[in-house]
């Protein structure tokens, strides 16, 4: 396999800074000579520049940084479609979870209708008018639907970039009033803790592969790490008790690999600033060995 392997040092769009440090982060796990080790051809990318949030106004208290956001996800998204064009596999490390609006919407564009597996604690299904912070890593996904302020929804190109219909939510714990609302309204399929708890990651991570991947070009897999339970991952932003374990996390990587449906990956929201010992930029590591198809014997 060919993996372009590119950083999008962004921290615009949540609160805490720290998290632009995450793609050195990750990288510095030795992951690029890892991913050579199972025999893939390893690209590394130019970084995607993104301005310091304190040289910058954050603007609407609705919208925080909007425009530099807009303008870092329009060139993630050219990045992406370019290099899936050219076949190969765009792995893309974070940042904060602002980023999958340029790679999701890229994906999109490069190969026609796509599914979307988000796994995350929160469902980041906000947009300007519901939201409680006024960060933009919360209403990405929502944008990706359609739904929104113009100038994310049409990030890419036309919105919708995802139709509800091929797109799940994985590992959720944490969604705001509103988040419910439009979630029901837009009729996404959303996997929460305990399903997974009452069913196993197996079943929910193979049906949520089915859904999909069905009538799409294949998926892209976008992992937030704070889906993983705290404890294993340490250094995140917004952490929320009672996540997925290292091994659900693992399970669910070598189900998308397996599945030969992957187009491309997001691991983003690694914050080496709150982590111990570069735990969790570690795990991101191994989980995106995982998903390269990794496997124990």
């Amino acid at each position: 396999m060919h993996i372009s392997l590119l950083g999008v040092p962004m921290d615009l769009g949540a609160d805490r800074r720290g998290v632009d440090m995450g793609p050195s982060a990750i990288r510095y796990t030795g992951l690029t000579a890892k991913l050579r080790e199972l025999g893939h051809t390893v690209v590394l990318l130019e970084s995607i520049a993104v301005p310091d949030a304190e040289s910058l106004h954050h603007g609407d208290e609705h919208l925080k940084f909007l425009d530099p956001i807009v303008a870092v996800s329009t060139r993630l998204a050219k990045r992406v479609q370019r290099v899936l064009e050219e076949g190969s596999l765009p792995v893309v490390l974070g940042g904060d979870h602002s980023i999958a609006l340029g790679s999701v919407s890229g994906s999109a564009r490069a190969r026609g209708p796509i599914g979307l597996i988000w796994m995350d604690a929160h469902g980041d299904f906000n947009t300007h008018a519901s939201t409680p912070s006024g960060n933009i890593h919360g209403m990405i996904l929502a944008a990706l639907t359609g739904r929104g302020d113009a100038r994310l929804t049409h990030v890419g190109g036309p919105p919708p970039h995802v139709d509800p219909r091929h797109l799940a939510i994985v590992g959720a714990r944490s969604v705001d009033d509103a988040e419910k609302v439009l979630l029901r309204e837009a009729g996404v399929r959303v996997y929460t803790m305990p399903e997974i708890d009452k069913r196993g990651m197996a079943s929910v991570t193979e049906e949520a592969i089915a859904l999909v991947t069905r009538d799409t070009n294949g998926m892209h897999i976008s992992f937030d790490v704070d889906v993983v339970e705290p404890t294993e991952a340490p250094g995140v932003g917004t952490p929320v008790q009672g996540g997925i374990t290292y091994r659900e996390a693992h399970l669910a990587m070598e189900m998308f690999a397996a599945s030969g449906k992957l187009i491309a990956l997001d691991v983003v929201e690694v914050n080496p600033i709150l982590d111990t010992g570069n735990r969790t930029a570690i795990l991101a590591a191994e989980l995106i060995l995982s998903a390269a198809g990794k496997t124990i014997l």
